[in-house]
């Protein structure tokens, strides 16, 4: 931009510190900044000086109104004693220069350091300055990171701005604090839980979009935990779900994504096989209003899901057939384990633990006496002790994948125990999803059904 037209700005500051200092007086830089006016043939000047105002910031009267002549076109020229009566803030002094001076075609003067951006030299030499400034920014941001990283990683928040829905933020303690809405926030899981769709939970709890009823169930915070740069850590606040709630959200999240768009308008399309043949069996419109389920084995029009063409499973009507496995999805949660099966897996863990520590024991007590002799029988004992060892990891890690699959089995029926009331008010979307996650798969043969849930059949 070509400089404009406009007088010479004299800025000048002097601090209630510095007033004594010599050379830093009001009169004695009104005295130089003038004379140098005149060596330069510049006839019209205005001066602008804060008297007691610090130059840690900006928020000055006389510099606020040099500000806005400069952006209303009435600079032509700024000129300064030094660069800290401009500013003591590196940040500050390239703010004014190159956010405010230069892209109104205003050039700036400081004596002392010899600078005027007007000259090939004084351009260096704002570079020179920009450069550092810069490096120190980019110091400051590398600081900020680390002192961030660490903060978080010893279990504290990052800070007050962005505070997940639930929680408000103590500053003192430096941690979220579950509020009013942390009991909306369990709703929200509960229901999700039970099959309602986003859309009809954020209408349910007063949300008001249903990308907040997403957001809100897909925040780890919420289980007591924060992200950060891509990692995760163990936060101090109060979780207002547990972990394993907030998993299984999670879990049939990931289950209905898998449910397309395209899905059929039917409840149980895509999970119900022929008991004869194995070939899957698909619902047949049947009259203007009615559907049975056929085998796709009858069904010539798609050879390739054919599996015995002679195939003589009986069609059925399919709201008999839903009705059916809808009755015995209401009766799942019911079937309950009985607390000693529960007590029983407990104690077989607990003994097994038990034993591979004292096994462990025992190893170690021998490879200290086989320091002291070197007893050949010794080390085959250590041997065997090796290999009683890996038997019994062996055994605590099919327990504990017996352990894994009984809590699944738990969580669907827990998912299934208020589905009878509130199955009336769902969607048809609602419905499908729900099938989808707990049931693996419907075989009828004539007029028998089997229904195999997931991870269990109780039939």
């Amino acid at each position: 931009m070509e400089p404009v037209k406009g007088k010479a700005a004299i800025y000048i500051r002097v601090s209630t510190e510095a007033q004594r200092e010599e050379g830093y007086s009001i009169d004695a830089q009104k005295e130089m900044l003038a004379a140098h006016c005149v060596s330069k043939n510049i006839k019209d000047y205005e001066f602008y000086i804060d008297g007691g105002y610090t130059g840690s910031n900006i928020d000055r009267p006389e510099l606020k109104r040099l500000i806005g002549d400069v952006k209303n076109g009435l600079v032509s020229t700024v000129l300064v004693y030094k660069l800290d009566r401009l500013s003591r803030s590196q940040k500050d002094t390239l703010y004014l220069i190159e956010d405010v001076f230069n892209p109104h075609g205003v050039d700036f003067i400081s004596l002392n350091e010899s600078m005027d951006t007007s000259t090939p030299l004084g351009r260096l030499m704002l570079g020179i300055l920009s450069a550092f400034a810069q490096l120190e920014r980019e110091n400051i941001r590398e600081r900020t990171r680390m002192g961030m990283k660490e903060r978080v990683k010893s279990g504290l928040w990052m800070g007050g701005g962005r505070v997940p829905f639930g929680y408000d933020y103590d500053k003192e303690r430096g941690v979220l604090v579950p509020n009013k809405d942390a009991e909306t926030v369990r709703r929200i899981y509960e229901l999700y839980l039970q099959g309602y769709s986003s859309a009809r939970i954020a209408q349910m709890t007063g949300l008001k979009y249903e990308k907040l009823a997403i957001q809100i169930l897909t925040r780890k915070s919420n289980a007591g935990y924060i992200n950060y740069n891509g990692e995760e850590y163990l936060g101090r606040h109060e979780p207002i779900v547990s972990l394993e709630t907030y998993q299984r959200a999670m879990d049939f999240m990931r289950e209905r994504s898998q449910v397309k768009s395209s899905d059929s308008q039917y409840l149980f399309s895509g999970l119900i096989y022929c008991g004869k043949c194995g070939a899957k069996m698909r619902y047949q419109k049947w009259g203007k209003n009615d559907c049975k389920i056929v085998c796709y084995s009858r069904d010539k029009s798609k050879p390739h899901l054919v599996k015995d063409p002679d195939c003589g499973n009986a069609r059925q009507w399919a709201s008999e057939i839903e009705g059916a496995i809808i009755n015995d999805l209401f009766a799942f949660s019911l079937k309950q384990g009985t607390p000693e099966e529960g007590m029983t897996q407990d104690l077989a863990a607990a003994y097994l633990h038990n034993r591979y520590a004292e096994t462990a024991k025992r190893m170690k007590r021998l490879y200290v006496l086989y320091s002291e002799s070197a007893d050949e029988i010794l080390l085959e004992t250590i041997e065997e002790l090796k290999k009683e060892l890996s038997d019994i990891q062996r055994q605590i890690a099919r327990e504990a994948e017996r352990s894994t699959l009984a809590n699944k089995i738990t969580q669907v029926k827990k998912t299934l125990t208020t589905l009878k009331e509130s199955w009336e008010y769902m969607t048809p979307h609602e419905r499908r999803n729900i099938a989808k996650s707990c049931v693996d798969k419907i075989i009828i043969t004539d007029d028998k059904i089997e229904v195999f849930y997931k991870y269990v059949n109780f039939a």
